[in-house]
């Protein structure tokens, strides 16, 4: 799969992707760590890569525009270690189709991970 993880979360958990096999970069990567939530959202739907995020912004922006794509893997609740987000997403990684990531929201929780498919509305 491919994925662009944004600001909020370490550069280390693109490199941690790329390792696992996916194409995976960091915000910082493309030039885009000062770029608005809506460009991201656009180079992610041009590039088809998944948006792994911790800004709570996303999922709003995507059910008022009624997007279809890009697929949007969001952590909330703040404070997560760069171990807890490794353990949390590899475990999502494991346990979903991949075409069931790309076409949703996940919303990950400490103790559980919600999915709500798009288009939201």
């Amino acid at each position: 799969m491919k994925f662009v993880v944004d600001m909020p979360l370490p550069p280390a958990l693109a490199r941690w992707l790329s390792v696992q096999g996916h194409d995976a970069v960091h915000a910082l990567d493309v030039r885009l760590d000062r770029a608005p939530d809506a460009e991201i959202i656009l180079h992610a739907r041009q590039a088809h890569r998944i948006i792994v995020t911790a800004d709570l912004d996303y999922p709003r922006l995507l059910a008022l525009s009624g997007a279809l794509d890009p697929g949007l893997i969001l952590f909330r609740g703040g404070n997560w270690s760069e171990e807890d987000v490794v353990s949390r997403l590899n475990h999502i990684l494991v346990a979903l189709d991949p075409a069931e990531i790309e076409q949703s929201i996940l919303v990950v929780d400490r103790d559980r991970v919600r999915r709500r498919r798009l288009p939201i509305g």
